[in-house]
């Protein structure tokens, strides 16, 4: 049987970035439109927490059972490796995943915004055919989209507008740079998974471009957020102290740029996720400033 620490690890506590972000930049963006509430910004953070553990669970299973993670590189997997019966990491993910829903029905509940529940139906359908099902969508190239707009437009503009009542440029600014930041995340991971994942056939979005164009593709993805701030800034000057965080990807960019490979690339992961969360709460302030 799996320990509590090896839970812990198969629930990859370093995509949780993924899951903050978003909301703590929706919400800066509420601030700018006088519109915050801690509860709301509360259970939407909550929401999007349960909803990226149960993702990650998801994966575990879904790739474990197919036999995609028996010679995988990085985190530890726990139906890849045997550490945990398929049957646990499934219902772990259908609880998480269920758990998401409540909260997200709760959410709505309390907004009136009742029309979200089909934003979040999508969301938790999202998480289990990222690799779930007969045809995983991840399988075909297309996650980094998936993540773009999950983790990005709806997680931001979502986090706003429960709110807010209303989106704003500031919000879909941020919107984009979170999903450009998150995705890259994911591109760094599928860069690192090339070699395996060509050999169980996933076809990732990485193993479509091939080495060179995913490298491109990682460089392109976390400059965007950088030239949003400047853009943004022109209108909200306090924005620019985002660009503070560009250090924090120097590494990453070295290793990706650099042709770093397998478990050389697993820092890269995280130290997109710090820029990411950086990034996010640095826009927050800068937007309750302004």
């Amino acid at each position: 049987m799996a320990t509590v620490s090896e839970w812990i690890e198969g629930a990859r506590p370093r995509t949780l970035p993924n899951a903050i972000a978003p909301v703590v930049a929706g919400t800066g963006a509420a601030i700018a439109l006088d519109a915050f509430s801690w509860w709301r910004a509360l259970l939407a953070l909550l929401v999007a927490l349960s909803l990226i553990i149960g993702v990650n669970f998801a994966n575990d299973y879904s790739d474990g059972v197919r036999g995609t993670d028996e010679h995988r590189v990085g985190p530890l997997r726990l139906v890849g490796s045997g550490t945990a019966a398929p049957k646990s990491v499934l219902a772990a993910a259908l609880a998480c995943l269920g758990l998401a829903g409540v909260l997200g029905l709760l959410l709505v509940a309390f907004t009136g915004h009742w029309w979200l529940l089909a934003m979040g139906g999508l969301c938790i359908l999202g998480a289990w055919f990222y690799t779930g099902g007969s045809k995983p969508y991840g399988y075909y190239g297309f996650g980094e989209i998936a993540v773009f707009v999950f983790f990005g437009l709806a997680g931001v503009l979502g986090t706003v507008y429960v709110q807010a009542g209303q989106v704003s440029w500031a919000g879909l600014g941020c919107a984009v740079a979170v999903g450009c930041f998150s995705s890259g995340v994911l591109v760094a991971n599928n860069l690192r998974d090339i070699p395996t994942d060509i050999e169980a056939g996933k076809r990732t979005l990485a193993t479509r471009l091939g080495d060179r164009g995913t490298r491109r593709l990682y460089l392109s993805l976390v400059t965007v957020p950088y030239v949003l701030s400047v853009v943004l800034g022109v209108f909200q000057p306090w924005l620019l102290i985002t660009l503070v965080t560009a250090p924090l990807l120097r590494s990453s960019v070295r290793a990706v740029g650099g042709g770093q490979t397998g478990r050389a690339l697993i820092p890269a992961l995280r130290d997109t996720g710090l820029a990411m969360l950086a990034w996010a709460v640095l826009s927050a302030v800068a937007l309750g400033l302004s």
